[in-house]
C-alpha cells in the first residue's frame, strides 16, 4: 500500500498544487488506514472493511470534523486509484458521510475591530508593523497563512490592491484600503532590515503563522476583548461587515478565495440573523 500511497501523495503535490500543510494531513490519514489494514491487501477493501475501519475510528472519540476529514481522504484516494487503474471499483462510493454541524463563525462587531486595530500604539518599528498586520488583516480578510506569506512587491501601493497566494498555490488579486497602504508604508519606511518578505520578526525574519497569532491575541488582551478572538475572527468579521453593508454572496467568495460559494454562505445566516434581529425590534407586531 506504501507504494500507491506515495503516488498518491505526489499526485497531490504535483497536480493539485496542495500545500505542503494538506498533504501531510492526507499522508497522515492514509499511514493511519494502512496501520488499520495490517497484512490485508488494498485490493481487498471492501464497504464492510472500510465500515469496520470507521466504527474503530469513531470509538477514539474523534470529532465529526475530523471523521468527515478522514472519509474524505479515503474517498480521494480510491477515486484516484481506480481513475489510474490500480483498482477496479472503487469500495467508497456507496459510504454516506457523518452529518456535520455548522458552527456560525465568530465575528466582531465594526467597533470592536476598530478598537482592536486603535489598541495598536504606533511609535516604533514593532509596534507600526503590528499595526499594519491587523490593518491588512482586516482590510484584506485574507488567510493568516496569505499573510505570512505577503511579499513587498505584493503591495500594489498605486492601484491599492495585494496579489495574494492562495489555497493550492492559486493567485487572486484583493483590493486593500487606504488605511492599510498607509499602515505598511509607515512601517516600512521605519523598517531597519531589508527583505523580500512583508511582515517580519525581531529576528528579521519572515513572520510565522504562530507569531501573528500572539501578535493579535497581544492587542485582544490590550484591548479588553471578548476571548475566543483569533486571526480568523478578522477575516469572518471581513465577510460579515462586507455582507452587513450590501456586498454579493459571489463578490464575497472572489475576495476570501473561497472555491465553492457553498463555503461562503454561512455568512448568510449571521447577516439573516441580525436582520431578524432588527426586524423585532423595529417592527411593531414581530
Amino acid at each position: 500500500m506504501q507504494r500507491y500511497i506515495e503516488k498518491f501523495i505526489r499526485y497531490l503535490e504535483i497536480e493539485k498544487n496542495y500545500s505542503p500543510h494538506t498533504v501531510l494531513n492526507y499522508r497522515l490519514d492514509l499511514e493511519g488506514f494502512k496501520g488499520f489494514l495490517g497484512e490485508a491487501l488494498l485490493e481487498n477493501v471492501d464497504y464492510l472493511t472500510l465500515r469496520k475501519y470507521l466504527a474503530m475510528v469513531k470509538e477514539k472519540n474523534l470529532s465529526v470534523r475530523t471523521i468527515a476529514r478522514r472519509l474524505s481522504t479515503l474517498r480521494s484516494f480510491f477515486k484516484f486509484l481506480t481513475r489510474e487503474g490500480h483498482l477496479k471499483t472503487n469500495p467508497t462510493l456507496s459510504l454516506s458521510s457523518p452529518k456535520q454541524e455548522k458552527h456560525l463563525p465568530v465575528f466582531l462587531t465594526e467597533d470592536e475591530a476598530t478598537k482592536l486595530i486603535e489598541a495598536v500604539v504606533a511609535k516604533d518599528e514593532r509596534a507600526l508593523r503590528d499595526k499594519a498586520v491587523l490593518e491588512t488583516f482586516y482590510s484584506t480578510g485574507i488567510r493568516i497563512s496569505e499573510l505570512t506569506g505577503l511579499k513587498v512587491d505584493d503591495i500594489d501601493f498605486i492601484g491599492s490592491v495585494v496579489k495574494v497566494l492562495g489555497k493550492g498555490k492559486k493567485e487572486r488579486i484583493v483590493p486593500i484600503g487606504e488605511q492599510a497602504i498607509r499602515a505598511i508604508r509607515n512601517y516600512l519606511e521605519k523598517r531597519k532590515k531589508q527583505s523580500e518578505a512583508l511582515f517580519l520578526n525581531k529576528s528579521g525574519k519572515r513572520m510565522t503563522v504562530r507569531g501573528i497569532r500572539n501578535l493579535v491575541q497581544k492587542y485582544v488582551l490590550i484591548a479588553s476583548m471578548k476571548h475566543g478572538v483569533s486571526p480568523h475572527t478578522l477575516r469572518h468579521s471581513f465577510a460579515t461587515h462586507l455582507l452587513n453593508r450590501g456586498a454579493d454572496l459571489r463578490s464575497v467568495q472572489e475576495l476570501l478565495g473561497h472555491v465553492n460559494l457553498s463555503t461562503t454562505q454561512i455568512y448568510t445566516h449571521l447577516t439573516t440573523e441580525r436582520l431578524k434581529s432588527v426586524y423585532d425590534k423595529a417592527h411593531p407586531r414581530a
